[in-house]
């Protein structure tokens, strides 16, 4: 039986803490005009959020808790949904021309949606692959919602290994700036559901902001 399919050690706590936070600086170096939800409030919302999680699980995700698992679904859902919303404002400022015509302004905002867009469902894919982080530690449940190279392929891997937040972040981004999954393939439907709403709003943004910019730029 591979690595991925037995029961292993509590993964690091850390990787995906990191992620979290980088966004939460992100989320408030997004311009005002591109967003609808007041800042301070989902701030310290994420951060206590955050703070519960830390509490629990500080450095391995040895202890799993419903308290938890709700705190980081919250908090990864209040991220998405915020970064969405912006990423819908951005759009439809530029289609209607009220964008501001400061090109870094413009170009800062669009990056900061599509690097949250990517740690976001990075997050996501990570939390709900074969149910969780823990879920998988435990070899609970044999049949993976991502094919990874490694299952497919286990001659190429380490015989100790198995999926970690970083390979999870590494399929949002790949997917995001190919607009469709590259050596790691969808199995589920909501895991294909996820990844066509992430390209969305990830081709859209990139699309209008690099049109717009091109436009004030010449």
């Amino acid at each position: 039986m591979p690595a991925w399919l037995r029961p292993g050690d509590p993964e690091n706590r850390w990787p995906v803490l990191i992620a979290i936070f980088t966004v939460i600086v992100i989320q408030h170096s997004i311009p005002l005009q591109y967003t609808v939800l007041p800042r301070w409030p989902l701030i310290i919302m994420e951060l206590l959020l955050l703070l519960v999680m830390l509490l629990i699980n500080p450095v391995r995700l040895s202890r799993p808790t419903t308290l938890g698992r709700w705190a980081s679904l919250v908090l990864t859902a209040a991220i998405t949904v915020d970064n969405t919303a912006s990423a819908v404002v951005l759009a439809k400022r530029i289609l209607s021309g009220e964008v501001s015509n400061n090109a870094a302004v413009l170009l800062g905002g669009g990056a900061a949606i599509f690097v949250t867009n990517v740690i976001a469902f990075g997050i996501w894919y990570w939390e709900l692959d074969r149910g969780g982080p823990f879920v998988r530690r435990a070899g609970k449940r044999p049949y993976p919602d991502f094919l990874f190279p490694q299952m497919s392929d286990p001659d190429k891997a380490t015989p100790d290994w198995r999926p970690t937040f970083v390979d999870y972040l590494y399929v949002s981004f790949t997917n995001v700036v190919a607009f469709s999954p590259t050596d790691t393939m969808p199995l589920s439907r909501w895991a294909k559901g996820m990844m066509t709403v992430q390209s969305l709003v990830s081709m859209t943004t990139i699309a209008l902001v690099i049109a717009r910019a091109v436009n004030v730029l010449g």
